[in-house]
């Protein structure tokens, strides 16, 4: 056993023992996971899906079942989503509201979290090796050099979503007030509700993407005979906006107390109008206060040099003298 640490501390330094450790615990792990993941059928299960399904049956249901699916992250499924339903819930609506919207978007999620901390981790730790670790070397240094880029990676894909999700929304507040408009001259000019989604889903598509398809799926779930308020409750989840909020509840009770559709989205139309104005207005405004700082840094300390150099200079070859 000797020998072995003082072979380790020789080849890695004096943290070569807990390096060989810490790379020892991490391989355990990784197939104590890959054990514990690899599921097994109940044979039981499988006679009674065998015993109930037609032959033709069970090829279409697998068909389907491998279409929504990867089948590689299948097995994993446990492991890469959360067995917490309101957990898995919110994962699914942020990826959601992210631009997200695949079947296993939260595996891929988390197989990516998994993916770039144990990636990061290794590289992390041959850098440490190679080109970090020395006899003046402290435990504070190896913690960050090999433990900082493992957190990184793990939560780079979380910020990352986030980013996306905040960018998405501003993409949406920002065009909708003009597919508002839109929609409303498609109304008047005597076309339905289902129609003019189609035609304001197709005209904003170069402008702003993201609520070109939020359109496109509304008009095909309105298409499949889905409840129009069902759809636009959900069109209102998916984008997480505010202003998309309030014209689906404008809907919604133009719907229930029989209003014509044509005045209340020209009554909100000219108040998403409005309210585009006070938000350019806002950040105009708030831009002189921005510019403040910036511009003391900048500006001040040169005049002050310009200003005050000649008489400092001055003082200094008064006292040479």
């Amino acid at each position: 056993m000797d020998q072995l640490i003082d072979t380790l501390t020789g080849a890695l330094g004096p943290f070569g023992p807990l390096i060989a450790v810490g790379l020892l615990g991490l391989f355990l792990v990784l197939i104590a996971i890959s054990m514990i993941m690899a599921e097994k059928r109940d044979p039981l299960e499988r006679l009674k899906r065998d015993t109930r399904l037609p032959s033709n049956a069970r090829e279409v249901k697998e068909k389907l079942r491998t279409a929504q699916h990867n089948e590689k992250l299948e097995r994993y499924a446990n492991f890469l989503e959360p067995q917490d339903e309101d957990e898995l819930a919110g994962m699914k609506l942020k990826l959601m509201q992210a631009g997200y919207r695949g079947k296993d978007s939260v595996r891929y999620f988390h197989f990516a979290q998994f993916a770039g901390g144990i990636g990061l981790l290794v590289l992390g730790v041959a850098y440490f090796v190679m080109f970090v670790q020395g006899e003046q070397t402290t435990m504070q240094q190896t913690i960050l050099y090999i433990l900082g880029p493992g957190a990184l990676g793990y939560m780079f894909p979380k910020y990352w979503v986030t980013k996306r999700m905040q960018t998405r929304q501003e993409a949406l507040t920002n065009g909708f007030p003009d597919a508002l408009d839109m929609m409303l001259v498609c109304v008047e000019a005597g076309q339905s509700m289902e129609q003019s989604i189609i035609r304001v889903g197709k005209e904003v598509r170069p402008s702003c993407a993201d609520l070109a398809d939020e359109l496109d799926i509304v008009a095909n779930e309105m298409k499949a005979g889905k409840d129009k308020s069902t759809v636009l409750n959900d069109m209102s989840e998916r984008c997480g906006s505010q202003d998309i909020s309030s014209f689906v509840t404008v809907m919604n009770q133009s719907q229930a107390f029989g209003t014509p559709m044509s005045d209340a989205l020209r009554v909100y139309s000219a108040e998403m109008r409005d309210k585009r104005v006070m938000r350019a207005e806002e950040a105009a405004n708030k831009l002189p206060t921005k510019m403040t700082l910036a511009t003391m840094m900048l500006t001040v300390p040169p005049l002050l040099i310009i200003l005050v150099g000649p008489s400092v200079h001055g003082i200094t070859q008064l006292g040479n003298m």
